[in-house]
């Protein structure tokens, strides 16, 4: 058989000759990446993990390191090869290579470095800019402009910022953080008093439904001036076919959908449709939520919205500054609402499990809160120095779920690392331009070297001394969590308060009668990745204090 000129059989071996070229050449490819590290060993697989397609399978030894694969490791990868840096190569769809770090000062190296020598790779963070650019997609200058806008909000100095032809505004650290836990007492009270009201005992089948209701209410007031109540958030407002809470849940869980599936056949399958309402719906919310404040008479508001617009308005720029597009305005309150209410919930959810798995830890809590409240008044923000132990286990839930597993960098330059391997030994590790570097948040809270018996519930080890360095839920350096403050004194006001009213519990349920407890630890401890560290499903059951 003839096709265009060429017999079948040429045609094949024209396609498997270009193929076994192509094969050879990313085989080339993939030793030169090998020599360029100097072999440091590692992994090695067809996939890069970096990818969607390495992405959506599990851990596959030799096919790829799959999705979750620094959480479901932890510290083991490093010290099965004794040094705290391992490689990873991927073969296809070309030679990729990066290092998976767990040293301290290598990622201290890293973090503080300046003059863009450790970029991020924004082609990664693609997936978060369907409302606009912002902050946490953004590199250079973009995101000095952007940290400058938000900055006074989360302010943790007393500082000024002068609007032009308006007259200054003044934040500070005690006015915005005592505005975080008043705002997170008053959304307790109203859940005690109405929701939970007359019931002795609460049951929660899965603890997000608790606990992301609570940080979105949380920023919704102190970051947004946008309060919401138990009661109304139940009711879907004129004009919207989805709440606010349910559109923003079903955003963050279907971004993955977005980012892979054409906007012509977000109509294809019910979940699709309703992807596509919740993206809708949650666009139409936030430019509700600007329009009414550019519509309100308060004008000295300092929260995070304030700033935002403050920044959109051409009557407040200086000299010299860049207005706030109207997809950056959206962009950035979208991202910010997300990080300042799903890592939030999805950690009270893990301190919940955890106190509910540790009554002694949850006892200990309860008495130290009754020493520092001894009359049983509503704690206040002066008192949170005082409550060290809720502070304690919030960040205790933080190091053994961090809610971003990893953060991705890339070097701009050839450089070197110097670290000491299991036996003392100082290690040189070259690192060639353009390779990929990830900062592996878990294998470093997981590291023995840095915490003792990193896999159990300790909360008194922020108690004291504890090493800082080795402790980045909220990443580290200059791209630091701008919002860390504001979510430490949340986490610190709901655990207080909650604790001091319930107990908490694990739900038994009878599909899981005769499990050991270890079992048991296991399963309401599950996690997976899907914008951030997730409980796959925590029943727990909140119980009245006598």
């Amino acid at each position: 058989m003839i096709v265009t000129g060429l017999s079948l059989q040429t045609l094949a071996i024209l396609v498997g000759s270009v193929s076994a070229l192509r094969a050879f050449q990313l085989f080339l490819d993939f030793r030169r990446l090998l020599a360029s590290i100097h072999h440091l060993p590692g992994y090695r697989t067809m996939l890069s993990s970096s990818t969607v397609l390495g992405n959506l399978f599990p851990p596959i030894p030799l096919l790829t390191l799959g999705h979750d694969h620094s959480w479901l490791s932890k510290h083991a990868p490093f010290a099965e090869r004794g040094l705290d840096v391992v490689s990873a190569a991927a073969y296809w769809p070309k030679a990729m290579g990066s290092l998976f770090i767990a040293d301290i000062n290598v990622i201290k190296d890293i973090v503080w470095s300046r003059g863009g020598r450790f970029p991020k790779p924004l082609g990664q963070y693609t997936i978060l800019t369907f409302f606009g650019e912002n902050i946490v997609a953004s590199e250079g200058n973009e995101w000095k402009r952007y940290r400058k806008i938000v900055a006074p909000a989360f302010s943790e100095v007393s500082n000024r910022w002068r609007c032009t032809q308006h007259s200054f505004l003044t934040y500070s650290l005690k006015r915005n953080n005592r505005l975080v836990w008043d705002a997170t007492i008053q959304i307790m009270l109203d859940l005690f008093d109405t929701m939970w009201a007359g019931q002795e005992e609460v049951v929660v089948n899965h603890s997000v439904d608790l606990t992301l209701p609570i940080a979105l209410f949380v920023i919704g007031a102190a970051g947004f001036g946008r309060p919401i109540s138990w009661k109304e958030d139940a009711m879907v407002p004129l004009g919207h076919q989805l709440t606010f809470k349910d559109a923003l849940h079903t955003v963050t869980q279907d971004l993955t959908l977005k980012f892979l599936v054409p906007r012509w056949a977000m109509g294809l399958t019910k979940r699709l449709r309703h992807a596509r309402l919740a993206f809708d719906e949650l666009h139409q919310y936030l430019t509700e939520m600007i329009h009414e404040r550019q519509e309100s008479q308060h004008e000295h508001n300092h929260d995070l919205l304030s700033s935002l617009l403050a920044a959109n308005d051409d009557e407040n720029l200086s000299k010299g500054e860049v207005k706030l597009s109207d997809s950056e305005l959206i962009g950035n309150i979208f991202i910010f609402l997300v990080a300042g209410h799903e890592t939030t919930a999805h950690t009270f959810s893990f301190a919940f499990a955890l106190l509910a798995l540790h009554p002694d830890k949850q006892e200990e809590m309860y008495q130290h809160i009754k020493r520092v409240l001894p009359d049983g008044r509503i704690p206040t923000y002066d008192d949170m120095q005082s409550l060290a132990y809720s502070s304690a286990v919030f960040n205790e839930a933080l190091r053994m779920f961090p809610p971003v597993c990893t953060v991705p960098k890339t070097s701009a330059e050839d450089t070197t690392f110097t670290l000491t391997d299991v036996n003392g030994t100082m290690k040189t590790v070259v690192v060639p331009k353009g390779l990929g570097l990830t900062l592996d948040i878990v294998g470093l809270h997981y590291n023995p070297k840095y915490w003792e018996d990193p896999f159990t519930f300790k909360p008194e080890r922020f108690m004291g001394d504890w090493n800082r360095d080795a402790f980045l839920p909220f990443s580290g350096g200059y791209r630091g969590c701008v919002g860390r403050k504001f979510s430490e004194t949340e986490g610190a006001a709901v655990l207080t308060l909650l604790l001091s009213r319930y107990t908490i519990s694990i739900k038994d349920e009878p599909q899981f009668v005769g499990e050991t407890y270890e079992q048991r630890k296991a399963r309401v401890l599950d996690a997976q990745s899907i914008l951030t560290l997730a409980p796959t499903r925590l029943p727990l059951v909140f119980t009245r204090r006598t």
